[in-house]
């Protein structure tokens, strides 16, 4: 029961940074898949007007716009989800 009571104190004081955190990931898989998309279309197209080379800049370009959204999404979420964490245990000590 004590442990219960615990993790709900904990869950309901830092909820707000856990949950904002959560939505940076999710934005930055969003952006993300978008870049990708719009690489490859880019890429399809070149290649359907025989651009073999504009293809691989095109599909090169939105995998690294790619990696870079979700490698910032991903580093600034759990740095909030951190936070909240540290913000409920230290309401609870």
């Amino acid at each position: 029961m004590r442990y219960a009571i615990l993790l709900l104190c904990l869950s309901l004081t830092a909820y707000g940074q856990i949950a904002s955190g959560a939505a940076d990931v999710g934005k930055g898989v969003g952006k993300a898949a978008a870049d990708v998309g719009k690489g490859t279309a880019g890429a399809a197209a070149d290649l359907a007007t025989l651009h073999p080379i504009d293809a691989a800049t095109s599909l090169g370009k939105g995998g690294a716009k790619a990696g870079t959204h979700v490698a910032t999404g991903t580093v600034k979420g759990t740095a909030k989800v951190g936070k909240g964490i540290g913000k409920g245990i230290k309401k609870i000590l």
